[in-house]
């Protein structure tokens, strides 16, 4: 069920990654900000790739395998949710970034 969280909630980064890279490309117009809102969709891309891998191999073993949840299964579990939280925060940090650049835009122009 956490696994299918953590689908989720990529999912929903990259939709919200196409719409911080059409404030950036129309408002902001700033490079640095487009490969940044770039590097972050590609890590999407892999970890979105990597968790759909990682639920595959949950389901075979889940269905087929021998295997008890034991502990240097939950480490590998352990390290995917660190990964994961690692990247939410950089996310967040360069949205924050974005609104705030954005607001001072605005800012400036009604003032």
């Amino acid at each position: 069920m956490e696994l299918n969280g953590w689908i989720d909630g990529l999912s929903y980064v990259d939709e919200e990654l196409s719409c911080l890279k059409l404030i950036e490309q129309r408002f902001i117009k700033n490079k640095p900000y487009e490969i940044r809102l770039t590097q972050l969709r590609r890590k999407n891309t892999l970890l979105l790739g990597g968790l759909c891998k990682y639920e595959k191999e949950l389901k075979s073993e889940y269905e087929y395998g021998k295997r008890k949840y034991d502990l240097a299964r939950a480490k590998v579990h352990e390290l995917k949710r660190l990964g994961l939280e690692t990247f939410f925060e950089e996310f967040r940090g360069v949205k924050k970034e974005i609104y705030l650049t954005l607001s001072g835009h605005f800012h400036q122009k009604i003032s």
